[in-house]
């Protein structure tokens, strides 16, 4: 069990990343989704460990952004 909780914060972060750098809404949301069972977590904890449940919310509001900054720059070459 602690070994897909382990390849799932490496994904997490290594998606992350790699979407940040390639500026690719595609791996922040997966890097949103594979980060889920980890906050599931700790957002049960009763100390300031419970804020990291919150860095999903945090990766999908960058993930929509990334997202309508990339549906802009292709509506631009479109038009």
């Amino acid at each position: 069990m602690l070994l897909l909780w382990q390849l799932s914060l490496f994904v997490s972060i290594l998606t992350l990343l790699v979407g940040v750098v390639k500026k690719s809404w595609v791996f922040l949301l997966i890097s949103t989704i594979t980060f889920m069972p980890i906050a599931y977590y700790f957002f049960g904890a009763n100390n300031a460990w419970k804020y990291v449940g919150l860095t999903p919310v945090i990766l999908l509001v960058l993930t929509i952004l990334f997202w309508f900054i990339s549906k802009k720059k292709l509506s631009a070459v479109k038009g």
